[in-house]
């Protein structure tokens, strides 16, 4: 082939600045890091989605119990209707208070000087941080992509500047267009580095304030079933 053609299609190579060939003409540990953030990028957007979607679904079910469990209707029937589905967290909360007050009060028995209004209200706490803590899983999953992710691109962009300044000592050329590439192709993995990151860091932040005022949520509604079963039981006293 013409040496001239050859010369010609490499300078247009080179010239091509496209996030593509950016990534073609990396080195093989920027394109490792490339890919990396890619797919934490990835990985972080479908928590994202997932988080969005199920916070959604718990306060539209945590809205349709607490009409039913302010609507009047007794525990016993409230219990009856909501025990043979899941309705979200704040079903399972209450089922799991309710089967603990069953048992007790067919037991009629105290434990170590508890009585039945403990023995709910541990039963409440217990759940309630059960189902908070499955509404937190993988959560750590964004807090990590967040704070790490700027630095493995920063380790990309370290990379590729020092293949960079090797091009200039092997072509003993100081023209920026000998080290343009390969600064583009460093800075491409400090680009990627940001774009998982900066997603990562909001979305954790609003999803842990969501989580936090549904948490919350759950608490009060603890308190308030403990107080209504303690005015039903009047003459259950503490040891």
């Amino acid at each position: 082939m013409d040496p001239v053609l050859v010369q010609q299609a490499t300078h247009l190579a080179a010239s091509d600045f496209s996030l593509w060939s950016l990534f073609l003409r990396a080195d093989i540990v920027v394109q490792s890091v490339m890919l990396g953030l890619l797919l934490a990028s990835v990985w972080c957007w479908s928590i994202i989605l997932e988080k969005a979607t199920t916070l959604r679904r718990v306060r539209h079910q945590a809205d349709e119990f607490e009409a039913l469990f302010w609507s009047g209707a007794s525990l016993q029937k409230i219990y009856t209707q909501v025990s043979s589905y899941d309705g979200g967290p704040s079903t399972k909360v209450f089922n799991a208070a309710m089967s603990e007050y069953i048992r007790f009060e067919k037991s009629k028995k105290t434990a170590q000087g508890f009585s039945g209004v403990q023995f709910v209200e541990r039963a409440l706490n217990a759940s309630v941080a059960r189902e908070m803590e499955y509404l937190e899983q993988r959560l750590l999953v964004l807090a990590t992509v967040g704070a790490v992710a700027p630095f493995i691109g920063l380790f990309g962009t370290v990379w590729g500047i020092m293949n960079s300044f090797q091009a200039i000592a092997l072509s003993q050329d100081t023209n920026l267009a000998v080290v343009a590439p390969g600064i583009a192709e460093a800075l491409f993995a400090t680009g990627l580095g940001l774009l998982a990151a900066i997603p990562a860091v909001i979305a954790y932040n609003k999803i842990s304030s969501d989580l936090g005022r549904f948490g919350a949520r759950l608490d009060r509604f603890a308190d308030d079933f403990v107080a209504l079963v303690a005015r039903q039981t009047p003459s259950e006293k503490k040891a």
